[in-house]
């Protein structure tokens, strides 16, 4: 499923990735990007999806700019900011992707487990960000994988937002970056590109450094027995 949550951009349910001999369940874990634009219609759908949770990776300063519309849904809002520093910094220092999602994974790891941890409270769940790409993208890829999730789905997957970004919030993101950093290199992969080689640099380097995306979240506190909830919930 693609978009289908009125207002809400780059919305889309993962289920139905290949896990072995298995298959994400659908209906049971979404990701988006953030909510401030969602319509009438948009609340009617989150309701009739039954959503519970909301993870939202968001920091104080964005959430003041763009509050979530959840109207009265019975949602828990579980906050975790993934960022160490501002989502400008980044653009300052003109990190590759590559370098961005290792350095989530690493700097924020605690907060990654949080926020995955929260994917295994409450079902349905959502996991947003701004756009629903690079935070979102980290924190659902690695738990994709870590509940057996084929490597190259949880790719693929990730892959997807890049075409369901809008053409002009591109275009006003880019415009807006490069008149503060006309010299980037990474401007424009960090502002409207999700390829391939960015989440299999993630995956690679926790197979690299922890074994596997399990063995990350081991690493940084998650028990056994919640690694295998983790899969119960997500697979099928």
């Amino acid at each position: 499923m693609s978009s289908l949550v009125s207002g809400a951009v780059n919305f889309r349910d993962v289920g139905g990735l290949p896990a072995g001999a298995g298959r994400t369940r659908e209906g049971v874990l979404f990701r988006s990007g953030n909510l401030v634009a969602v319509d009438d219609d948009g609340i009617d759908t989150l309701r009739a999806i039954g959503l519970r949770r909301v993870v939202d990776l968001r920091d104080e300063s964005e959430l003041a700019v763009d509050p979530s519309r959840l109207d009265d849904l019975p949602v828990e809002v579980q906050h975790e900011p993934l960022f160490l520093g501002s989502v400008a910094s980044f653009f300052a220092r003109d990190l590759s992707l590559e370098q961005l999602y290792t350095e989530i994974a690493d700097a924020s790891a605690d907060r990654v487990v949080a926020a995955i941890r929260g994917i295994l409270v409450d079902q349905p769940v959502l996991v947003h960000c701004t756009i629903g790409k690079d935070r979102t993208g980290v924190t659902v890829g690695i738990a994709l994988a870590a509940a057996g999730v084929d490597a190259e789905a949880v790719v693929a997957d990730y892959a997807r937002t890049e075409g369901l970004l809008p053409a002009g919030r591109n275009a006003r993101v880019l415009s807006a970056i490069r008149a503060l950093h006309p010299e980037n290199v990474h401007a424009e992969d960090l502002a409207t590109r999700s390829p391939a080689r960015a989440m299999r640099a993630l995956l690679a380097h926790l197979d690299g450094t922890y074994g596997s995306a399990a063995g990350y979240l081991r690493a940084h506190g998650m028990t056994d027995a919640e690694i295998d909830r983790l899969r119960e919930v997500l697979v099928e």
